[in-house]
């Protein structure tokens, strides 16, 4: 697989990116795993876990007496995961690179598993489910964040360019087979799989300019631009609007971002 199979590629700026977007991201992160009771000594599997910023947060929580299987295709970013838990001395993360769609990551080798932003962009989201299925102990929680509803990625007041902009992502996504709303169909996904929710809920952020949450898909759109240009789905003077329009509600204090909503699954395996 190369770098192009990947939304935004592999390469150092999108490892540093995927970082931030991490950081943003992390408090929602650890209460989804606090309330799962993803805990001291036990087994989680990170399902996509790209560079691994997510494989780190938990392998401190499971401690040295757990362990934490960081599951991802690209070699890119596991060589990142692997140095930096190296730098830090963590020794209880080990890595299967492998397709999460593809190939299936052990049977009954965990307690808890973690998936973010992996099934709204892989051709099958149903296959990835039913790895992390078998992977899982009886009783073994996995614990989900995936798109529910991209579109509602919107900028306050109404941006008519901004949402033709989002409109272009989401067929850039279904047209590489992904399924960007894939939280649309979790629910009965997991439920063919043998899951019982535990919990389900929404995750959306309305900020103004200056928040991390409007800088997390701010740097999206600098990045993603490119790709949409590269593939015809906007023009260079689409792509021209587009930032005068992200660039002038940053510079109104008024503005809000709406972030896409997300929605958080926490299941059992029964």
């Amino acid at each position: 697989m190369s770098d192009r199979d990947y939304v935004l590629g592999t390469h150092d700026a999108e490892i540093e990116r995927l970082g931030f977007q991490h950081q943003v991201w992390r408090e929602h992160a650890l209460d989804a795993w606090r309330r799962a009771g993803i805990t001291t000594g036990q087994t989680v599997i990170d399902v996509g876990a790209g560079p691994g910023y997510a494989s780190e947060d938990l392998a401190k929580i499971v401690g040295e007496s757990g362990q934490v299987i960081a599951v991802e295709r690209s070699r890119r970013f596991l060589d990142a995961l692997t140095a930096r838990t190296r730098r830090h001395r963590l020794h209880n993360v080990s890595t299967i690179e492998v397709d999460v769609v593809d190939a299936t990551f052990g049977e009954a080798v965990a307690d808890a598993a973690w998936c973010r932003w992996v099934l709204s962009f892989v051709r099958e989201p149903k296959a990835v489910i039913g790895h992390l299925a078998r992977a899982l102990k009886p009783g073994g929680v996995a614990v989900f964040h995936e798109y529910l509803d991209y579109r509602s990625w919107r900028l306050a007041p109404r941006s008519t360019m901004f949402e033709r902009f989002v409109d272009a992502v989401i067929d850039s996504v279904r047209a590489e087979g992904g399924k960007i709303d894939s939280g649309l169909a979790l629910r009965h996904h997991l439920a063919d799989a043998g899951f019982e929710i535990r919990s389900a809920r929404p995750i959306i952020e309305i900020v103004p300019p200056g928040n991390a949450f409007w800088q997390w898909p701010a740097s999206f759109v600098a990045s993603f631009l490119e790709r949409l240009l590269a593939s015809g789905r906007l023009t260079a003077q689409d792509a021209a609007d587009t930032r005068a329009a992200l660039t002038a509600a940053k510079a109104d204090r008024r503005s809000l971002m709406v972030t896409p909503l997300v929605l958080e699954i926490v299941a059992r395996k029964r």
